[in-house]
């Protein structure tokens, strides 16, 4: 008789003969609900790593958990470990304080990544590096060299890596895309993304960490400073430090949406113009004070492409954007307006969600059949099922890491413009900063002794 784990691994390996069949009826090729019953056996799904244990890192593994099984936790935070581990886990699951010691584990096949953005591309790298397929939450980089890393790591080790940025998985931001790829709207010559403004808070007391969090571990590669307990946790995005503020949080979906309608998954902006607002003094760059938030709470920065296409990144759309969307209807601090020499087009997560012209007109003139399944490469309508689909086929992902590297770049850039308060202009051949080597310097970051990223 087989070993358990050697039949749960001669199912996931089993890809072949699944990708050539006529009659498929593998649970990865079913519908969601499908994919979650089919297997009868645990021995039979892939074993799953969950590495964040927050909020967000339980929510992903979550929707994991309906095609696979949790066997093992990791958070530096022991309360956010021991509620997955009850949870995901189902009270079986190992519980780690260290990632690394989650990813030793020969049985786990896919893990999740859940942590904040700092740790990402470290973690995700050394994944990689064992062996492991994995959903990583966005922004998946804190830098636009992390990115390149990333990319090489997954070309060497070619495995199933899907980025959280879920709207490419979300029927009318595809639906969207479509349109503009089947030419509805025209020619695109600019596009608006407005992705709201940061938040203010401090100054912070600062204090003991709470016995129950490594707060040395969870600074990883970041400075080590005193514990403020709005540094960490779902506060943590508010930090230079561990994000790019609303840049890159909500600028990692609507950027995204922008790159895919322009078929712009290989390129960036070549150059960069700007203005923004902080919560507190900057100098050089950097935040004069370390007990408040430092993010962006104000910004717009126009953007364009080597064709002369213009991408604006904004807290929110201004009156002296004229559109033809309804007032009614247009959320100005959240959503994507793209203007076409037809048309304009406008959606977000809110209200009617997509309206424009070419919208309207489709109810008449409708897409051919398959212009969102192209514009999403066949791709499985969940997010998660679209992950693990592509863990049993080692398709492609519709949030692949190289598509979401460009976009990040945008978003990393369009911060350091800001921060920095000049242009800049980029070579996205080379991924190199034009002509300003002091600027191309913040591409990277230092990284605390014992903590860097290794490839």
């Amino acid at each position: 008789m087989n070993h358990p784990t050697s039949n749960r691994r001669q199912f996931l390996q089993s890809t072949g003969a699944l990708a050539a069949g006529t009659a498929i009826t593998a649970y990865f090729f079913a519908t969601q609900k499908t994919l979650a019953q089919e297997s009868k056996s645990a021995n039979d799904r892939p074993h799953i790593g969950q590495i964040g244990c927050g909020g967000q890192g339980n929510g992903i593994t979550r929707g994991a958990a309906r095609f696979g099984e949790v066997v093992a936790v990791c958070d530096v935070d022991r309360q956010h470990a021991e509620q997955a581990k009850a949870r995901q886990g189902r009270g079986k699951a190992e519980m780690f304080e260290d990632y690394r010691k989650l990813l030793d584990r020969k049985d786990i096949d896919v893990v999740t990544i859940g942590t904040p953005d700092h740790w990402h591309t470290k973690i995700a790298i050394e994944a990689m590096q064992a062996g492991k397929d994995m959903y990583c939450e966005k922004p998946l980089t804190l830098t636009v060299d992390e990115g390149k890393l990333i990319c090489r790591v997954a070309k060497e080790t070619k495995r199933v890596f899907q980025v959280g940025t879920q709207q490419r998985s979300d029927g009318p931001f595809a639906k969207a895309v479509a349109l503009c790829r089947e030419g509805r709207l025209g020619k695109i010559n600019r596009i608006v993304v407005a992705i709201g403004g940061g938040e203010r808070g401090g100054p912070f007391k600062k204090q003991e960490p709470p016995p129950h969090l490594n707060w040395e571990m969870w600074l990883g590669q970041a400075p080590l400073v005193e514990y403020i307990p709005q540094r960490c946790h779902a506060q943590f995005r508010w930090w230079f430090e561990y994000s790019g503020g609303k840049m890159t949080d909500w600028g990692a979906h609507h950027v995204d949406i922008a790159h895919w309608a322009l078929g712009a998954d290989d390129t960036s902006p070549v150059s960069f113009d700007g203005k923004a607002e902080f919560p507190v003094p900057f100098s050089n760059g950097y935040p004069t004070v370390d007990d408040a938030y430092n993010t962006a709470t104000q910004f717009e920065i126009h953007t364009k492409f080597a064709d002369g296409t213009e991408l604006v990144i904004t807290d929110r759309i201004g009156k002296h954007y004229e559109t033809s969307i309804p007032e009614k209807i247009l959320d100005r601090g959240n959503g994507v307006l793209i203007y076409g020499e037809k048309s304009d087009l406008f959606v977000n997560r809110d209200g009617r969600r997509l309206s424009g012209q070419a919208v309207d007109e489709e109810k008449e003139n409708p897409l051919p059949e398959d212009a969102i399944a192209k514009v999403r490469k066949g791709a499985k309508r969940g997010h998660m099922e679209d992950f693990f689909d592509c863990v049993k086929t080692r398709k492609t992902p519709v949030s692949d890491v190289f598509s979401h590297h460009r976009v990040m770049t945008t978003c990393h850039l369009a911060n350091i413009c800001i921060r920095l308060g000049r242009p800049l202009k980029w070579d996205p051949e080379k991924e190199q900063i034009v002509g300003d080597e002091d600027a191309n310097g913040w591409i990277k970051r230092e990284q605390r002794k014992g903590y860097e990223i290794k490839v």
